[in-house]
């Protein structure tokens, strides 16, 4: 016999009319003990009330109105799947000219190709001229930007001086604009205030 009270799993257990190995003894105790006997009684009219209560079934909307608001992880390769799809043309004679017409454009991608290897010393060649029109342009527009920032004269008299002169000029200009920016920040945020 058990010397203790049932648990639920135990009520359960003899509610359902579980036979087997230890049943016994847990019937045995809840025919002795008061406690346990309240016990099974309460458990077997909540069963009961659970029984008489009616069936409902959602509405045929139901799981539509939640998976809408569920948001489904798409793997890369079904989004990509779906999107050929979707390019893919529905009737036989669409699909056999967009076939020739990507076998045509496939074809001409590939001679271009071959003919840009096989000249690879001429692409060479007009890289290294855009790079050094590139180059011309910058240098243009550098020496317009310093002729504004400090006229011609003294362009001229930067151009003859030293790397140690330039680098001292352009920091002096550097700490001359960023004192300019902090003094109308400073403008701006005192007008605020007021």
């Amino acid at each position: 016999m058990i010397d203790r009270h049932l648990r639920p799993d135990e009520i359960e257990l003899l509610l359902d009319g579980e036979e087997g190995f230890g049943v016994a003894q847990l019937r045995a105790h809840a025919a002795s003990c008061s406690e346990c006997q309240n016990e099974m009684a309460r458990a077997q009219e909540l069963m009961f009330a659970l029984d008489t209560l009616p069936d409902f079934a959602p509405s045929p909307a139901f799981a539509d109105r939640v998976m809408s608001q569920v948001q489904v992880f798409e793997p890369w390769h079904v989004a990509a799947t779906r999107a050929v799809e979707q390019l893919v043309p529905a009737t036989r004679p669409a699909r056999i000219a967009a076939g020739l017409g990507a076998a045509v454009v496939a074809g001409f991608a590939t001679a271009g190709a071959t003919w840009a290897v096989a000249r690879a010393d001429m692409g060479l060649l007009l890289a290294q001229l855009g790079l050094e029109r590139f180059r011309e342009q910058m240098v243009a527009a550098g020496s317009d930007v310093m002729t504004t920032v400090v006229g011609q004269p003294g362009l001229e008299a930067l151009s003859g001086s030293s790397p140690e002169v330039l680098a001292l000029a352009l920091g002096g200009f550097v700490a001359v604009a960023g004192m300019g920016v902090v003094g109308i920040r400073a403008l701006a945020t005192s007008s605020r205030t007021r």
